[in-house]
């Protein structure tokens, strides 16, 4: 008998190494959408619209009853890439570099990789543009869509693949999951990380005409807390039509994922960015984007994995975007280590056994100066006011009278956490780095620059703007960059200008180096964007910009201002100014 065990053990004992070895690691897909609050789901109970697709998410998997990010765009992406508070990896703002997280950050891509892993990012990224703040040099082996906090068009726009520009196809959200699509079929043999940050229903709102019609006329049957703000119909509507295009592209990854028999070999997670970016219905709760109150930074959390995490799991402890990078790489057993402790924790043992004890915790939100932090019951919110969120999610009375020991305790743990978190926050002089080694390309966008004279930024809002009023010879566009590496550069500049003012000449300079080149050749495209828009906007319109290849450059390897200068305007103007290439030549 125990030689039969024996002889039995040595037949086996390979075959079971071998299908361990062939063990495929879990895929992993992180949808993120932008400005979409917790309301806007028909899970949450909103009658306004239906999400069916991502409803199935929460009811094929887990559900975090109470999940937190950071009030705006940059911070949360930074947050759930890096598993730290945003303040410590650099990301103090939205737009002109604030947006960057620091070099030495690890992301949740690079830990991916280094496992073996697939990479790839199709949408907004949102921390930073010029190579090595941009997604390639994060982990992200193909990256496609736009580096910026916001785009002006949502239709067939200017895009970028790699850190080329390139032409997008149809409406964004449909084209962005097409590239995702195409990769999970490329890399279906082997274990994918693909991060999906749509960038709706964030402003402008662009509706395609199929979605609008639905929606235009649509008696809102559910409203925005009167408390909060007067709501705008039409913003509602088309927020509500973008959300409803949102679920139909998450089914189609769904769907994808079942054809191609993945969906139980792959981790799908489902968050928001912030709180909803109107007045609109939210639960009633307090605040909307830009908030450190409940209604400015929760997010549904939905993770399903098919046949590991129990269907329907809902579970009630608090956790944030911090949380992501441990959770994951947990679930995935990778083994890694990283540079800087990290703020966030693995939320496994919740989703895969959440009946076991778990520990209290602080989570802090933060912008604009303001922070609030929650326990598992209660927010202390900016000003010091204390709310039982589990009894008051609505933030209506103030509890710090009644419970004056937790609300000192909070007060002190906020100090401590601004004097650690926030030293130094702001105090950025990082140039915008030129040539990396690594890549060919170097975006320097007109959000980036810097006006001087009467040239003015076509929006208040700096993200997809272009430079215009460039009327003297005085006036001139400038960068504070960093030359990483002394060589040829080919210079495209993306402009327009009217036939009457073909002909000036412009100056490329930074130290003794420059390039002169001439206008010679008219583009005058209108603006474009509000035949689509469904409310006026505030961002800038778009135009078709035209790249013109202006010459090759010679920069050497340091710090200085780049300058973009016009020497003679024989008429009124000099151009309409949206973005400088620069692609390393030999």
């Amino acid at each position: 008998m125990v030689k039969l065990i024996s002889l039995l053990l040595l037949f086996l004992t390979p075959l079971l190494t071998r299908a361990a070895a062939n063990k495929k690691s879990p895929n992993v897909i992180v949808i993120l959408t932008d400005d979409q609050g917790w309301g806007d789901l028909s899970i949450n109970g909103n009658k306004n619209l239906q999400t069916p697709n991502i409803d199935l998410l929460a009811k094929r998997g887990a559900r975090f009853n109470s999940f937190y990010v950071s009030p705006v765009c940059s911070p949360t992406r930074a947050e759930l890439l890096t598993g730290r508070y945003h303040p410590r990896a650099g990301v103090y703002s939205t737009s002109e570099g604030g947006e960057r997280m620091n070099l030495g950050e690890v992301t949740i891509a690079e830990v991916f990789k280094k496992a073996g892993y697939a990479t790839a990012a199709f949408g907004k990224w949102h921390n930073g543009m010029q190579y090595p703040y941009h997604p390639n040099a994060r982990g992200f082996e193909e990256f496609y869509g736009f580096c910026s906090g916001h785009w002006g068009d949502y239709f067939s726009p200017m895009l970028e693949h790699n850190g080329k520009i390139v032409q997008g196809k149809g409406f964004i959200i449909d084209d962005l999951t097409d590239k995702a699509l195409a990769f999970i079929q490329t890399n279906q043999a082997k274990p994918f990380f693909l991060y999906v940050p749509y960038n709706t229903p964030h402003s402008p709102m662009q509706v395609p005409t199929k979605w609008w019609e639905k929606f235009k006329n649509k008696e809102l049957t559910m409203r925005a807390d009167k408390r909060a703000g007067e709501e705008d119909d039409n913003f509602t509507r088309a927020a509500l039509a973008l959300c409803e295009n949102i679920d139909l592209n998450v089914g189609r990854i769904q769907d994808k994922l079942q054809k191609l028999n993945l969906d139980k070999e792959t981790i799908v997670v489902y968050l928001h960015d912030n709180g909803p970016n109107s007045f609109r219905w939210n639960g009633g709760m307090k605040g909307r984007k830009g908030s450190t109150d409940e209604g400015g930074i929760k997010s549904p959390l939905l993770i399903q994995w098919s046949g590991k995490i129990a269907p329907g799991s809902q579970i009630n402890q608090i956790a944030g975007a911090i949380d992501l990078l441990p959770t994951l790489a947990d679930l995935a057993e990778l083994k890694y280590q990283l540079p800087k402790p990290i703020d966030g924790r693995s939320l496994k043992p919740l989703l895969l056994k959440p009946s076991q004890a778990w520990p209290d915790r602080l989570l802090f939100a933060h912008w604009a100066g303001r922070v609030s932090v929650r326990n598992q019951r209660f927010r202390l919110d900016h000003e010091g006011k204390l709310f039982d969120i589990n009894n008051d999610p609505q933030q209506l009375s103030d509890v710090s009278a009644q419970e004056p020991e937790i609300t000192h305790r909070l007060i002190k743990a906020v100090e401590d956490w601004k004097s650690e978190v926030l030293k130094g926050i702001a105090a950025d002089n990082r140039p915008f780095p030129v040539g990396h080694a690594n890549f060919l390309y170097t975006q320097l966008p007109a959000r980036d620059g810097e006006p001087h004279g009467a040239i003015v930024r076509s929006s208040i809002h700096p993200n997809s703007s272009f430079f215009t009023g460039w009327k003297s010879p005085n006036d001139s566009i400038t960068w504070n960059v960093d030359v990483l590496t002394t060589g040829n550069y080919q210079v495209e500049v993306y402009y327009t200008c009217p036939v009457k003012d073909v002909g000036a000449t412009l100056r490329l300079s930074l130290g003794s180096n420059q390039l002169k080149f001439k206008i010679n050749q008219a583009h005058d495209p209108p603006l474009k964007g509000r035949e689509y828009d469904r409310v006026e906007r505030t961002e800038s319109y778009e135009k078709d910009f035209k790249p013109l290849k202006a010459g090759i450059i010679h920069l050497e390897k340091g710090l200085g201002k780049l300058s973009l200068r016009a020497l003679h305007i024989p008429g009124s103007q000099a151009i309409d100014f949206r973005l400088l290439m620069l692609t390393k030549v030999n």
